[in-house]
């Protein structure tokens, strides 16, 4: 789809929302790796949705949310992470557990605020086990 989509548009950059994303998530993928995080998979997408980055902690798959807003915005960037989307969230972690054998491992959903001025990255805020698995998948 990406490939239509340049070539509909030859000479356009990315939309501003897709720009600002790509922007935050590369810099919480640095963030993150500087802090001792291994690197496993960005977008990932699942029958459920898409995670922006996977990475391992130790004994524990991390899934990353990463949300980038103007930093004068009046509001938080993970309170875009609402029920919904956690719901998704937690649909394509299964998705990928499912897809790498389903090992039996412990896993947190962490959230990435990516407070951005012009075109760069101004402030990171990371927020691990930013909230559980959606009520829906858990078999207790």
């Amino acid at each position: 789809m990406k490939a239509l989509f340049n070539w509909w548009r030859p000479n356009k950059s990315l939309p501003v929302h897709l720009e600002r994303g790509r922007l935050g998530e590369d810099a919480a993928r640095t963030y993150l790796g500087r802090r001792g995080l291994k690197f496993l998979a960005a977008n990932y997408e699942g029958r459920g949705g898409e995670i922006d980055l996977v990475f391992r902690d130790g004994e524990c798959l991390v899934f990353v949310e990463v949300k980038a807003r103007a930093a004068g915005s009046w509001t938080r960037p993970a309170a875009a992470v609402d029920e919904a989307k956690r719901r998704r969230v937690s649909r394509t972690a299964l998705d990928y557990l499912a897809e790498i054998g389903n090992p039996r491992v412990k896993f947190r959903f962490d959230i990435v605020e990516a407070m951005l001025e012009g075109n760069a990255v101004q402030e990171l805020r990371h927020l691990p086990d930013a909230f559980p698995l959606h009520r829906r998948y858990r078999y207790v």
